[in-house]
């Protein structure tokens, strides 16, 4: 008898459904196909991004964390307990969000974008930052991907040019 081992799955959806800035697709593709397979070394995922308005993430803050307005990003993560390595989940990114952070963080919009997809994907893998000292690591992974990821891929430009 011959027994067959199915390949991970790697599957990435990203949708834009807010229209306060343009987003490339495509580019964000790109950068979250890196993180998962150079920074995270993720076996298989299925995973999803879409680029909320700020009334829908206050919406799902709300619904699903019991937290009023809006907030950068929200992650849900879908993997049965015991199920095993890989990511299965959703990360839903306030572009809006992300803005006003920007200036308060003095960087770009974009930059902050990025790094909610870094944060997102964390959180899929096992982080926390619930604690300061676990917020610490947290942070400090989510710098170093993004530093990586921005040497490799014109970040600055995940708007249309």
């Amino acid at each position: 008898m011959k027994c067959t081992v199915e390949s991970p799955r790697a599957e990435l959806v990203v949708r834009n459904r807010q229209k306060v800035r343009p987003i490339r697709l495509p580019l964000v593709r790109l950068i979250a196909k890196s993180i998962l397979s150079e920074s995270i070394r993720s076996p298989g995922y299925q995973l999803g991004v879409s680029f909320v308005t700020a009334a829908r993430m206050a919406a799902m803050n709300q619904d699903f964390l019991g937290h009023s307005g809006s907030t950068d990003v929200i992650t849900f993560d879908y993997r049965e307990p015991g199920a095993g390595e890989g990511i299965y989940g959703e990360i839903f990114i306030c572009v809006q969000d992300a803005i006003d952070q920007a200036v308060r963080f003095k960087t770009t919009w974009q930059s902050e974008t990025v790094r909610y997809l870094i944060h997102g994907i964390l959180h899929l893998v096992g982080y926390d930052d619930l604690e300061p000292g676990l917020r610490r690591t947290m942070k400090r992974r989510e710098g170093a991907i993004l530093k990586t990821v921005s040497a490799k891929f014109p970040v600055d430009t995940l708007d249309y040019e």
